[in-house]
């Protein structure tokens, strides 16, 4: 059975797949976190989270057609399934409880 929350590397690239949307693939995704998250994403790490999040059901893959331009191998296409939405709500949740309440962290922007 899947975990709840996620880490801090799998919600950003659950959130990176879902801005990215249909071309969801592990350059582009990596390119989404470093671009709009302002952390370095590894490619291997993406894939090994990417893998390790396709096993706990919150993400599904598929492999799209060989193009000449990557020698003739396919890129492979991840998508959130409905149980990673629910785990990003879930992190997301559990993230703002924490955060509120915190007489230093008034005001402060997320």
């Amino acid at each position: 059975m899947p975990r709840d929350l996620l880490t801090d590397f799998e919600l950003m690239i659950l959130l990176a797949i879902l801005r990215v949307g249909d071309d969801a693939y592990g350059v582009r995704i990596a390119r989404e976190i470093e671009r709009t998250g302002g952390r370095r994403a590894v490619l291997g790490a993406v894939y090994a989270a990417l893998d390790r999040l396709e096993r706990n059901g919150f993400v599904s893959s598929s492999i799209g057609d060989p193009t000449p331009t990557r020698g003739g191998r396919a890129k492979r296409f991840f998508q959130v399934t409905p149980a990673g939405v629910d785990a990003v709500k879930s992190t997301q949740s559990a993230l703002v409880s924490l955060w509120t309440g915190i007489p230093e962290l008034e005001g402060a922007a997320p």
